[in-house]
């Protein structure tokens, strides 16, 4: 409990640091803050083009192509840039871990606090896709804060475990970007699980952000409930809390070498 009491004890501290990270990401751009809605308008746009028109895949369960890659795109994107941002948070910040009196485990919600602003405007535009694509709303949209909070827990665990051991051993970093690069294909978010047989099926609804993924297209676009899916809500919070325990668990242990190696 102190190791989240510690947190919440610099909770303004931390906005402020986000803010400042916003900020420098568009230093000396002529269109600042546009390009987070830019960026993810042409990566809709790239797989879309590639995949509606190239491939011609074709509606999934009725719902137009690029509204229903949108909505997957959302969650994994929202869930690697905080991995990926964390990975480095605490090698990133020496100043913050040798001089300051700061709780270093805090870093990865900095990166979450960011990464808020851009799933921010992902979400936006999936929801004009919705309105440009006719694609009915229902009161289970709501549903979506339960599956962001979901995604922020799993992001969170991997980000104190990662972040940790990249002290130790900068290929940490590089062995998460090819694991997130491998894990967006792993993951049914430009595919349709539904495709795969049933044995294989099993297999990869395991993957904690599949649930995430089909969590929200459940959310905004099907109209499904979660307490439907009881066998991989229990699975994934089951994974997701083994996994929280081992980052903190890991994070404490090593903690006390931080300041000697950054």
């Amino acid at each position: 409990m102190n190791f989240f009491k510690e947190i919440l004890q610099k909770r303004d501290l931390l906005t402020t640091l986000a803010a400042r990270e916003i900020r420098q990401q568009y230093v000396g751009s002529a269109m600042g803050i546009l390009w987070q809605f830019v960026t993810p308008l042409v990566l809709i746009l790239v797989f879309w083009v590639v995949f509606s028109v190239g491939f011609r895949v074709q509606p999934s369960s009725g719902v137009p192509f690029v509204v229903w890659l949108t909505a997957g795109m959302a969650a994994w994107f929202f869930f690697a840039e905080i991995v990926s941002g964390s990975v480095n948070s605490i090698t990133g910040s020496p100043h913050l871990v040798k001089k300051v009196v700061f709780p270093i485990q805090a870093l990865p919600i900095v990166k979450i606090l960011t990464a808020l602003s851009n799933h921010a405007l992902f979400i936006l535009i999936l929801v004009m896709l919705m309105v440009w694509q006719s694609v009915s709303f229902s009161m289970w949209i709501a549903q979506f804060a339960y599956y962001l909070f979901c995604g922020i827990a799993l992001a969170l665990s991997i980000s104190w475990l990662v972040a940790s051991l990249n002290v130790f051993s900068r290929d940490v970093a590089r062995l998460v970007g090819v694991l997130l690069q491998v894990g967006m294909w792993a993951t049914p978010i430009l595919w349709d699980i539904k495709m795969l047989p049933e044995p294989y099926k099993t297999l990869f609804s395991l993957n904690p952000v599949h649930y995430v993924v089909q969590g929200y297209r459940d959310s905004f676009l099907y109209a499904t409930p979660f307490w439907q899916r009881p066998d991989e809500t229990a699975i994934f919070w089951v994974i997701t809390l083994v996994l929280m325990f081992t980052g903190i668990f890991v994070f404490r242990r090593l903690q006390p070498q931080f300041a000697d190696l950054v």
